[in-house]
């Protein structure tokens, strides 16, 4: 299929600033001259007007048209006649001593220069409606050499100003592509290996700046995410080898001596590491669908609902209790199993670190329902706040596992949830052991 426009953005730009620029000059040229003809016109209008005024005071006070070129001697230019009569069709004529006066009986008179082409015409009757007056005017000469002149310049002046706005628009243009090209440049050497490169800014402070920052803010952006990445599958690895291995020794022990372990205590260790792996694995899948955006049913759920029905089936801990303290009945819309997840990780954090006592605490503030999960335990330090929301982050105190023990995944789990759920979850400041606070916004 032939193309009508250059492929070339500098050729299309320049193109259509030409025609746009060509368009409007155009327009703006016809409009000049159209305006200098008009007044050229209305003056010769006006002028005619005044002379038959003049003509017809004359006739009023009695004047016969006859003796009317000697009352005006220097108004030439009209023709009075009897009403619906052409004084051409006179059987008497007569002429003055001045033969630029045509005298067609005492009713009939023409005073040259009279009937020709570039003449304008004003006429009227006399009170009596006895007498016709028509009265001319021509176009001012100098006016019309002006129009002319200024005709024959325009119709060379506006195709040269179009092709003129057009070369400064191709050549600025590609001055501006150039940082565009160069931009370019930069992103097709950009490699997975190589993502700390960044684009040249330019210094013009244009849309072309806003282009290069916005790029180099992309690709820092996609060097967090694959050095995030590479340190995920780097630690879920590890994770993973961790129970893969101690079932390897459990199993290689177990047929090097099969006569001298117990079988059944075996199985129940591997039967953990399988849950173990088992566990860690739905973690990882269900960041990997938090990560990519991968949309869950939504409906309205009722939060109170949600934590008296997760606290009453929740299996009691020894020296532990865990209790709750609703102060509101907020309604938000979400997933609801993904939020009974986030409420039980955070409930199973709390409880880990818990001296005695856990309290889930519902409320509503600014438009937004606030669960707070408090614990009576160390509390976490201001420093490891943040970094507690990393990716198989535990905090020193916390990296003996226990047989019972997390992977490092919950709460970097429920901060993913929170936030693909519009809300947020941090360290709320707490007097006594630590305050983890979601906030979401109410339905």
């Amino acid at each position: 299929m032939t193309r009508l426009l250059p492929r070339s953005t500098r050729w299309r730009v320049a193109l259509f600033a030409a025609l746009a620029s060509a368009v409007v000059l155009g327009l703006g040229s016809y409009w000049f001259v159209h305006t200098l003809q008009s007044g050229l016109e209305n003056n010769a209008r006006a002028r005619a007007s005044d002379k038959v005024d003049t003509l017809l005071a004359l006739l009023n006070s009695g004047v016969t048209p006859a003796d009317v070129p000697t009352r005006y001697p220097k108004g030439g230019g009209y023709m009075i006649s009897l009403q619906a009569a052409d004084c051409s069709l006179g059987s008497t004529k007569k002429f003055s001593d001045d033969q630029s006066v045509r005298i067609y009986g005492p009713d009939c008179v023409i005073v040259q220069p009279f009937g020709l082409d570039d003449q304008l015409y004003s006429t009227a009757r006399t009170k009596n409606r006895r007498y016709a007056v028509l009265s001319a005017e021509k176009l001012d000469p100098v006016g019309l050499e002006t129009v002319a002149n200024a005709q024959q310049l325009l119709w060379g002046a506006v195709p040269a100003a179009s092709l003129l706005i057009g070369a400064v628009a191709w050549f600025a243009v590609r001055r501006s592509l150039r940082a565009v090209g160069a931009i370019r440049a930069e992103v097709d050497g950009v490699r997975a290996r190589d993502l700390g490169r960044r684009v040249p800014v330019p210094d013009s402070g244009d849309e072309i700046t806003e282009l290069a920052v916005t790029m180099n803010e992309m690709l820092a952006r996609l060097d967090r995410s694959v050095q995030r990445q590479s340190q995920f599958t780097a630690d879920a690895s590890h994770e993973l080898r961790t129970p893969l291995a101690s079932m390897r020794t459990q199993l290689e022990v177990q047929l090097a001596h099969p006569d001298r372990l117990d079988w059944r205590r075996s199985c129940e260790n591997a039967v953990l590491d399988v849950s173990r792996m088992e566990t860690l694995t739905g973690d990882l899948l269900l960041l990997s669908k938090l990560d990519a955006g991968q949309p869950a049913g939504v409906t309205r759920i009722a939060l109170a609902e949600l934590v008296t029905g997760h606290v009453a089936a929740r299996l009691p801990r020894d020296g532990v209790e865990v209790r709750t303290e609703i102060h509101a009945g907020p309604v938000v819309q979400g997933h609801r199993g993904r939020l009974e997840r986030v409420l039980r990780n955070l409930a199973d954090n709390a409880e880990r670190h818990a001296a005695s006592r856990v309290t889930i605490t519902l409320t509503e503030a600014g438009g937004h329902a606030v669960l707070a999960v408090r614990d009576d335990g160390p509390g976490i330090p201001a420093e490891d706040r943040e970094r507690v929301f990393d990716r198989f982050v535990r905090l020193d105190d916390d990296r003996a596992r226990e047989a019972d023990g997390g992977s490092g995944l919950g709460l970097a789990i429920a901060a993913e949830i929170a936030r693909t759920h519009g809300g947020t979850l941090r360290v709320a400041e707490s007097t006594s052991g630590a305050c983890l606070e979601l906030r979401l916004p109410l339905a």
